[in-house]
C-alpha cells in the first residue's frame, strides 16, 4: 500500500508551527501557584485561554478525489491541517451557588474546521479559503437560586449543541478523528435560549427555543421557524455514572426546497450519551444516536462506544468502535470545496458527495501524548491513532466511490496555553 503527502504540505504547515511557538512564547510564566493571589472581583474571574491545532491524516488507498470518506474535519487525504486556532474569554458561572451569579463566553476560532462549523449568515461567504474564521460560542448566562433548593441557569446567544459525546473543541476529545454520530447525526451549534433547572442532586432538566441547526436569526436562518434544544441529565453513583438525553427538534430544511414543507417538516435529532467511570483511569461512554427527517421521510442513526485508558499524567489509551446506519442514502456525504458544506445547509447550488444506502462501521485506535512542558500554563497533547472504516453492506463508498473499506493513519498536536 502507497501513501502520499500530497504537495502544498510545507505552506501548509509552516503557518501552523509558527502559531504554535507564538503560543508558547506567549503564555504566562508564573511563580509557585501559591504566590498568584485569589480572586477578589468579579472580573478577576474572568478566563483568557486558547489552542492551537494541526494535523495529518494519509490514506492508505490514495482517494483520486483527496477526500476521506465519511470524515470532515479530518477529511482531506495526506494534506497537512491547521485545524484550529482558538480564542476563548469567558466568565464561568457557579451553578452551585446561592447568590445570582452571572458570567459569558465568547470563543472564536480560525482553521480549516470552520468550513463546518459556521452559522449560517454569520462569517460563512467572506471566503473561499480551506481556513475560515468563525465564532463558535457567544453568549451570557446566569445562575439563578430560585425554582429548586439548587438554582436554575439561563443561557442566551450562541451555543454549542448538548448533543453527543463529542465536541467541536480539539481540547474536549480523546481522539483526532471523529465519529459518525458527530459528523452527521447531531447539530454543531444553536443560537436561542437555554435554560437548565437543577431539581435535585441527581436530575437536571433542560429546555431552550432555538433558530435551528447552525443558524442564526433572520437571514441567517435557513427557513425561518423556532426549534426545541433539551433534554435531561442523570447524575448517579456519586458521579460516576453520567446519563445525558437531549434532542433538538424543528424544521431544518432550506426555504425553496421542492415537494417538502420547509417551515412544517420536522427534522428529530436524538442523542443519549452515557459516561461511567469505571475508576480513577477506566472510563467507558457510550453514545447512541438516532435522526430522522420528516420531510423527505428519511432517518438515520447507530452508536459508538469508547474506552479510554489513562495510564498516567502523560499517557493514555483510547478506542473507539461505532456503527451508524444510513438506509437511505440521505446523510453520510463529503463535500469536496470549501463552502459547500455551507451552501448545502443554505440550499444552494454545492457538490455533494453521497456514500449510497449504507450502514457504516469504524474502529479507531488512539494515544494521548502529553510531554511535559517547561513553561507554566502551557500543555501539548500529541494524538497519533489508526483508524479503519468499511461498509457493512458492501457498498462502496470510499476511494471516490470504489472501495468498501478505507485505512487512514492520522495524527494532530494540540498547544493550549
Amino acid at each position: 500500500m502507497e501513501t502520499c503527502i500530497r504537495r502544498g504540505a510545507l505552506d501548509t504547515l509552516a503557518p501552523a508551527l509558527s502559531l504554535a511557538l507564538v503560543a508558547v512564547a506567549a503564555a504566562p510564566a508564573y511563580a509557585a501557584d501559591g504566590d498568584s493571589p485569589p480572586p477578589k472581583s468579579w472580573s478577576e474571574t474572568v478566563k483568557l485561554s486558547g489552542h492551537v491545532e494541526t494535523g495529518l491524516t494519509l490514506n492508505t488507498g490514495n482517494p483520486t478525489d483527496g477526500i476521506n470518506f465519511g470524515h470532515l474535519f479530518t477529511d482531506k487525504a495526506g494534506e497537512p491541517q491547521l485545524n484550529q486556532v482558538m480564542l476563548t474569554v469567558e466568565r464561568p458561572i457557579d451553578s452551585a451557588s446561592q447568590n445570582v451569579d452571572i458570567g459569558f463566553k465568547i470563543q472564536g476560532m480560525y482553521g480549516s474546521d470552520a468550513r463546518y462549523t459556521h452559522f449560517l449568515g454569520e462569517l460563512d461567504g467572506i471566503t473561499n479559503r480551506r481556513n475560515q474564521f468563525d465564532i463558535v460560542e457567544a453568549y451570557v448566562n446566569a445562575h439563578l437560586p430560585i425554582l429548586t433548593s439548587r438554582g436554575f441557569d439561563i443561557k442566551a446567544g450562541q451555543f454549542v449543541t448538548l448533543e453527543g459525546a463529542e465536541v467541536i473543541d480539539a481540547t474536549g476529545n480523546f481522539f483526532y478523528s471523529h465519529s459518525y454520530i458527530f459528523n452527521y447525526g447531531i447539530p454543531f451549534k444553536h443560537t436561542g435560549i437555554l435554560t437548565t433547572i437543577h431539581v435535585d442532586k441527581i436530575l437536571d432538566v433542560y429546555a431552550g427555543i432555538t433558530s435551528g441547526v447552525n443558524t442564526t436569526l433572520g437571514s441567517g436562518d435557513n427557513n425561518g421557524s423556532p426549534s426545541f434544544h433539551g433534554g435531561v441529565g442523570l447524575n448517579l453513583m456519586r458521579g460516576a455514572l453520567t446519563i445525558f438525553a437531549t434532542t433538538s427538534i424543528g424544521p431544518e430544511i432550506p426555504r425553496g426546497t421542492p415537494g417538502v414543507r420547509p417551515n412544517r417538516d420536522l427534522r428529530y435529532l436524538n442523542d443519549i450519551t452515557v459516561i461511567w467511570k469505571i475508576n480513577n483511569r477506566l472510563t467507558s461512554t457510550t453514545d447512541l444516536n438516532y435522526i430522522r427527517d420528516g420531510g423527505f421521510n428519511v432517518s438515520g442513526g447507530g452508536f459508538a462506544q469508547y474506552f479510554t485508558y489513562s495510564i498516567n499524567d502523560q499517557f493514555g489509551i483510547g478506542i473507539r468502535g461505532e456503527v451508524w446506519r444510513d438506509g437511505d442514502g440521505f446523510f453520510v456525504d463529503a463535500f469536496p470545496g470549501n463552502r459547500d458544506f455551507v451552501n448545502a445547509e443554505k440550499g444552494l447550488p454545492a457538490i455533494v458527495i453521497g456514500g449510497g444506502k449504507t450502514t457504516y462501521g469504524a474502529v479507531t485506535f488512539g494515544v494521548n501524548i502529553k510531554p511535559l512542558m517547561p513553561i507554566k500554563g502551557a500543555a501539548l497533547n500529541v494524538r497519533p491513532e489508526v483508524r479503519y472504516d468499511w461498509s457493512l453492506n458492501s457498498t462502496t463508498p470510499y476511494a471516490a466511490g470504489s472501495h468498501d473499506h478505507q485505512f487512514t493513519v492520522g495524527a494532530d498536536a494540540v498547544l493550549t496555553f
